[in-house]
């Protein structure tokens, strides 16, 4: 009788125990965007990392180790970020394009594709804690990205832009210190209008071989970048945070021990 028991109740175990797994993710989800901003403070790539390994995401989210910060503050980590995914993707043309054109021509027809082929529809959807990540594989060498419209999602509150190419003024961007993560063997430098064509918002992309949905998690510092799907990402945060604060207090007592003024890194 006892064994008949412990085997219904174990029965019971198995067949309950998924839609336990689900009904967390689902309730996950529902966290809002401002709650994961919090969880994720000060999170390092690192402790994320390990954190996914913890719930059974190991070497997922992790993109290819050419999406690299375009610049680094040491000193401060402004280049460091942590916000919620605004997903694009621009794909290449096939429309014949008519060359040379008279200049007015020509400035007529570049303002119409802005406007009409390769817009940046994306931006309604930015607010305060939004990562741009924008998929630009096979457009060639075109600048997707630059000083302009960079400064001006971060004026709209994204916290920072991912690519797997397609930024220019690079130089404009280091100064303005819009971070930026990308592939620097894949910069682009020709305008869009002629090269290519917005093709989705808010849709599932691949960048540096990583899947991206619009309301994940990125994270991203010198150790590259990294993201967390969405009905993982609380838990994730829970283990991260751990393992972040295990390490501040080991590296706390090293300093001590060594005479080595406490920084940020360690408080």
């Amino acid at each position: 009788m006892k064994n008949q028991s412990q085997a219904i109740i174990f029965t019971l175990l198995l067949v309950c125990f998924p839609f336990y797994i689900i009904n967390a993710q689902e309730n996950e989800q529902k966290v809002d965007d401002q709650t994961l901003l919090e969880l994720y403070k000060g999170l390092r790539v690192a402790d994320v990392s390990d954190g996914m390994d913890m719930v059974g995401l190991r070497d997922l989210g992790l993109m290819d180790q050419k999406i690299q910060a375009l610049w680094k503050d040491i000193e401060d980590f402004k280049h460091t970020f942590t916000g919620i995914a605004v997903t694009a993707r621009y794909v290449p043309t096939n429309d014949v394009i008519k060359n040379p054109m008279p200049k007015k021509e020509f400035q007529q027809w570049e303002g119409q594709w802005y406007s009409e082929k390769s817009p940046e529809p994306f931006v309604k959807f930015l607010k305060p804690g939004s990562v741009v990540v924008i998929d630009v594989k096979g457009d060639g060498d075109t600048g997707s990205v630059g000083s302009y419209n960079g400064l001006s999602w971060i004026s709209k509150g994204a916290r920072g832009i991912v690519s797997n190419g397609g930024v220019r003024d690079t130089d404009e961007l280091i100064k303005e210190e819009v971070p930026v993560y990308y592939d620097p063997e894949n910069r682009g430098r020709g305008i869009r209008p002629g090269r290519n064509e917005i093709e989705s918002v808010n849709e599932t992309i691949s960048i540096g071989g990583v899947q991206i949905n619009p309301g994940d998690v990125i994270v991203a510092d010198g150790d590259g970048v990294i993201v967390v799907p969405r009905k993982h990402a609380v838990q994730v945060a829970k283990y991260a945070r751990e393992i972040l604060e295990s390490d501040k207090k080991a590296r706390r007592n090293l300093y001590e021990q060594m005479g080595i003024p406490l920084d940020e890194t360690v408080k």
